[in-house]
């Protein structure tokens, strides 16, 4: 009788959390730790983020922060999107980006600098960049500088910690 209703009251409950914590990592959020300083200071070495995991294509829009497996480095990398599938990208020397001809607002740049030139997003793909552009591993930099969409993960919602910084992302 005593394992019965340790099995009721304690087993059961404990292996239902253990499943609902896999399945709600696996489809609605999971947090990351940013390691480097690439996002600052919008993301500032060692925040905690709440990813939300995305489904729909259409759900991502310019100037989201997004959290993408990079096939090339190997690694998980959280970034700015700048360009769109089918946009033409084209950054100049002081660091000015714009798409499909137009002037895009970066009020959250800081640090402009780096590799400048003009890139044409493929169908399917996306661009990044880092918001501290001179101390930034992006699209810029990769030998295939476009992400395809089986890579993106989900959008960078708020961050969790340190406790001071807790709050949306923009």
């Amino acid at each position: 009788m005593e394992v019965k209703k340790i099995f009721k009251d304690y087993i059961i409950p404990i292996l239902v959390a253990i499943i609902l914590a896999v399945l709600i990592r696996q489809f609605l959020f999971f947090k990351i730790m940013v390691p480097t300083a690439s996002m600052y200071p919008t993301i500032k070495d060692n925040d905690q983020i709440i990813v939300t995991r995305i489904y729909n294509r259409n759900s991502l829009k310019r100037g989201d922060i997004v959290v993408f497996k990079s096939i090339e480095l190997k690694e998980e990398l959280i970034k700015r999107l700048i360009g769109l599938p089918n946009d033409t990208i084209k950054i100049n020397e002081d660091g000015s980006v714009y798409v499909n001809g137009e002037k895009i607002n970066q009020s959250y740049v800081v640090n402009n600098g780096g590799k400048f030139g003009t890139f044409k997003v493929p169908a399917g793909h996306y661009f990044f960049m880092g918001d501290n552009r001179s101390n930034s591993l992006d699209s810029r930099y990769w030998q295939n500088p476009y992400i395809d969409w089986s890579e993106i993960e989900g959008k960078a919602r708020f961050i969790i910690y340190p406790f001071n910084r807790f709050g949306d992302l923009k």
